[in-house]
């Protein structure tokens, strides 16, 4: 064996001395409350499908009458032949969306939220000279974010977890001429909700754009608009970018600003650029997912997820004295997440859980602190109050039997 396999097998072994190692699970069933995983029907708690749309009839109606209007592939990058009536469309809804809180909104769709996080950061940086822009990240940024900087290649600074003054005293000291304040709307692993209304505050005092990373909210808060919506937030400073695979139940992302914004970003944001479009008939799907997250529906699913929120930490509450060595977080959305600490345990209490027919995954490091692996609890407007009950009821039969 060579060198270089031996440094990969090295590697491999660390993680698994850790318990860091990542283990893919198969699914044979479309994404839902209940799904065929492995071979066995699950109760899952595991996925961003917020809504429970992934699996809507109207919308795997739309996909397939996409796919017979424009056909499959989009054949070509949106900038050479690939921007399709159906794209153009769909950013069209989502900045019409956005419009209460943004001059002049227009919006750009992405095939990923990765993607659109790398082209808004280096885009943004690419517009006052790399050299003269400084990027500031908030610590628990998602990863796309942390490279999206990275790939803008100017002077990051990180900021701590919700630390205005920490934020302020960084723009103040700086000299570039060019600020970029990064931001998730909803932290991905915690649920908590960004202090957004400061932040724009600070960000319009110190000439900053304020890069909104709202992949956990858009579909859930401000009535499906998201998080501006939420806040009631309007400012000339705002990049709102928006996934369309979660709560909306499809594939893709969005950046939504000013028209000038998103113009600069379609002529040099080399993530935009350079790859071939998301295939028209997703985009032709989207259109109807809009219509349910606006819709009437879309308000009742919002309703219902609320009231699973509630009923899932009222009710976890009356089991804390029994819960020993686990703490909830303090989050009001539909991402809770479960503190265990020690990865192993947090392994050992997921595979039990797995094994009683429960599917929630073991969150550990690096993706989150060391000494702060979780179980991270996604709920869907797709649970039932039964089901909550019955998580509930197995975490606490489970903490019981490790005591």
């Amino acid at each position: 064996m060579t060198k270089l396999f031996e440094q990969i097998e090295q590697g491999l072994a660390a993680l698994d001395e850790h318990d860091l190692r990542r283990r893919r699970r198969v699914t044979s069933s479309p994404t839902d409350a209940m799904v065929e995983v492995d071979g066995r029907r699950m109760l899952t708690f595991c996925s961003f499908d917020y809504l429970g749309l992934a699996a809507h009839p109207q919308i795997q109606s739309a996909l397939q009458e996409g796919a017979a209007l424009y056909g499959l592939g989009s054949g070509a990058s949106h900038l050479i032949s690939g921007h399709s009536i159906a794209h153009e469309q769909l950013e069209q809804r989502l900045a019409a969306m956005q419009s209460p809180h943004l001059e002049c909104a227009r919006a750009v769709y992405f095939g990923t939220g990765y993607m659109a996080n790398l082209a808004v950061l280096s885009g943004l940086a690419a517009s006052g000279g790399n050299d003269d822009t400084e990027i500031f990240s908030e610590k628990l940024n998602h990863a796309s974010l942390i490279d999206g900087a990275r790939l803008a290649r100017c002077k990051v600074s990180i900021y701590p977890h919700a630390d205005l003054n920490a934020l302020e005293a960084l723009l103040k000291n700086s000299n570039a001429k060019t600020k970029i304040v990064a931001t998730d709307g909803v932290f991905s692993m915690d649920g908590i909700i960004a202090p957004l209304p400061e932040i724009l505050a600070l960000c319009e005092r110190y000439e900053a754009w304020l890069v909104v990373d709202d992949a956990h909210g858009f579909g859930v808060l401000g009535d499906g608009a998201g998080i501006l919506a939420h806040f009631n937030l309007r400012s000339k400073n705002l990049v709102y970018m928006g996934t369309l695979g979660k709560a909306a139940g499809v594939s893709g992302a969005f950046v939504a600003a000013h028209e000038n914004v998103i113009e600069w970003l379609i002529q040099k944001a080399r993530p935009y650029i350079y790859t071939t479009a998301s295939p028209p008939a997703l985009a032709h799907a989207l259109l109807t997912s809009l219509d349910i997250i606006c819709s009437a529906e879309g308000t009742q699913r919002r309703a219902h997820l609320h009231s699973l929120i509630v009923q899932f930490k009222s009710q976890f509450k009356s089991l804390t004295g029994d819960l020993s060595g686990l703490s909830l977080m303090a989050s009001d959305t539909q991402i809770q997440p479960l503190i265990v600490g020690k990865n192993a345990i947090t392994m050992e209490l997921a595979a039990r859980l797995y094994e009683a027919g429960i599917w929630v995954p073991a969150i550990r490091p690096p993706t989150v602190p060391v000494g702060t692996a979780r179980l991270r609890i996604s709920l869907s407007a797709a649970h039932s109050s039964e089901q909550i009950a019955s998580l509930l009821s197995a975490l606490h039969g489970l903490q019981k039997k490790a005591a």
